[in-house]
């Protein structure tokens, strides 16, 4: 049936999504066919749900051998080892980071583009419902003005012309008339059913679909949260924020299988609907619309009868000749019965507005309006909802992967930072290189320590280091880092004062000091004392 239709051709992945295998909880294959009151059926989607659940099964187990081996194979990294693993894992986290970000704006687009498809649909049940409400107020009204209304006219205006058989005859034939009218409108299909049904659906869906779309909005925000948190956490290095990164990831990663095996489920039912929707609505409408009704609203083909146009001729047929009654009564039998002119000026008054009522309510219910509404509540889901969905379910698998492999990278980092500190608290605090040494306050007794190279100041510095002129009889031997900066560079040259007096790390020894020293002569090393020897 859906292959005849020419004015909607369901999508390709409604066929690819129909085609997918269907087994039950026994494993038995199931027939691909629409219908969801089946148990059948619905256990086949929920097989197809379980997807999600098998693929978080074996991320988790994916990460439980990682962390084995990473116990297992862990090793002391030495200095020329570090640096390579700490930049393999930074890459690891931004290449996860960026296919997280390019997940997160195919989901965004997937949730407005299944956000978009479902208002459609809602707008369309919304607008067919109004639609079949006006027919249905339509025809109430028609039925309570011909069978209230002109029947009370009538009866008081046989009391009337009692007398006048020939009136009391045009009475009759309009009484038959108004008997047409009331059958004819009786027969009309009873859709106050369908419009309950149609306004329900629509109330459902529209809530069903804020929620959906609010959950998958804050999933995508706390996507790229724990992307910031994660670059946040490497470069910071702080225990907490990487163990809070881990539980977010976690539950990150939960939702994402969830969500890919909830969308894949509902992609793979909407499609099984999309491919022949015209079926199942007929099996649906089928205790309160005939077939013939059905397929003229479905399908709305030239070579379709109007199911409605035989009884809505009837009707107007009667209305006509109901009204050139009417008009023949007031020009003979008022001027014989004066008080039966506001009884025929009513039935006139009631007979326009049926008339005008059964003119609306033939516009109504043409075809056209309500197959554009049907169309269009199509072309809502299974081309914009369908295909937002996949969008949906992509989003999920590539966020589900990286944030798998984000927990590996995070997991690396914690080693990689388990072995720094490890290092630094194996480094000896007598040591001098040591950084930590730095912060230890000044001792005294070490102020004597001496440097084998001077640091040089400034010459203004130097000037105001100069002490001032002696006598010959007061002269002073030079003080001993004088004496070292003579035998180092020919001339005295002073240490910038800061220095004098702190126990400051020694620095490197050059090339030319070491030969310097070496070269040393017994007297000199006499002179100078052991202060020097290695």
């Amino acid at each position: 049936m859906a292959t005849a239709r020419l004015d909607y051709v369901a999508p390709w992945w409604t066929y690819w999504l129909h085609n997918f295998p269907r087994f039950n909880v026994f494993f038995q294959t199931v027939d691909n066919t629409f219908k969801p009151e089946e148990a059948s059926y619905q256990q086949s989607l929920i097989f197809l749900a379980c997807v999600g659940a098998v693929g978080l099964g074996l991320s988790l187990l994916v990460l439980a051998v990682y962390l084995v081996c990473l116990c297992c194979c862990r090793r002391d990294v030495d200095e020329d080892t570090k640096r390579p693993d700490t930049c393999c894992v930074t890459w690891a986290a931004v290449i996860t980071g960026l296919i997280i970000c390019s997940a997160v704006g195919v989901g965004f687009y997937g949730n407005s583009e299944t956000n978009d498809g479902v208002y459609q649909l809602t707008y369309s049940l919304y607008n067919a419902n109004h639609t079949l409400g006006g027919i249905n107020n339509l025809v109430a009204g028609s039925l309570g003005n011909v069978e209230t209304g002109l029947k009370q006219h009538l009866q008081r205006l046989d009391e009337i012309f009692a007398t006048r058989s020939d009136y009391l005859q045009a009475l009759r034939f309009m009484q038959l008339m108004v008997n047409n009218v009331i059958r004819e409108m009786t027969a009309l299909p009873d859709i106050n059913k369908a419009n309950v049904d149609l306004a329900a659906i629509a109330d459902q869906t529209a809530f069903i679909e804020y929620y959906r779309w609010l959950t998958y909005l804050l999933l995508l925000i706390l996507d790229l949260v724990i992307c910031l948190a994660m670059c946040l956490g490497m470069a910071k290095q702080s225990r907490w924020l990487i163990v809070t990164i881990i539980a977010f990831v976690v539950l990150s990663l939960i939702l994402s299988w969830a969500s890919l095996g909830a969308g894949t489920a509902t992609a793979v039912g909407t499609s099984d609907f999309c491919v022949s929707p015209d079926k199942f609505i007929v099996n649906q409408t089928k205790d309160f619309l005939s077939a013939d009704v059905a397929h003229y609203y479905l399908f709305c083909s030239p070579n379709l009868p109007n199911p409605f146009q035989q009884s809505l001729t009837i009707c107007q047929r009667s209305l006509t000749t109901m009204q050139i009654q009417i008009q023949g009564l007031m020009q003979f039998s008022v001027p014989m019965f004066p008080t039966a002119e506001r009884d025929l000026l009513g039935i006139q008054r009631l007979l326009n507005s049926t008339e005008f009522s059964l003119h609306q309510l033939t516009a109504l219910l043409d075809c056209r309006g309500l197959h554009k509404d049907y169309l269009d509540a199509l072309m809502g889901v299974c081309y914009d909802g369908v295909e937002g969905l996949l969008y949906l379910s992509l989003f999920s698998l590539l966020a589900a992967c990286a944030l798998s492999a984000m927990l590996c990278a995070i997991f690396r980092l914690w080693t990689l930072m388990g072995s720094r500190d490890k290092e630094y608290d194996d480094i000896d605090e007598e040591d001098p290189f040591n950084p930590q040494a730095r912060r230890i306050s000044y001792n005294p007794r070490r102020s004597n320590i001496h440097s084998f190279c001077s640091y040089t100041s400034s010459l203004g510095s130097q000037a105001s280091l100069h002490p001032p002129p002696q006598s010959a009889s007061n002269v002073m031997p030079p003080p001993e880092y004088m004496n070292q900066s003579m035998l180092f560079g020919g001339s005295p040259r002073y240490e910038n004062v800061p220095l004098i007096g702190r126990g400051s790390p020694p620095p490197s020894y050059s090339p030319s000091m070491r030969i310097t020293y070496l070269s040393m002569t017994d007297a000199q090393i006499r002179h100078f004392g052991t202060d020097f020897q290695v």
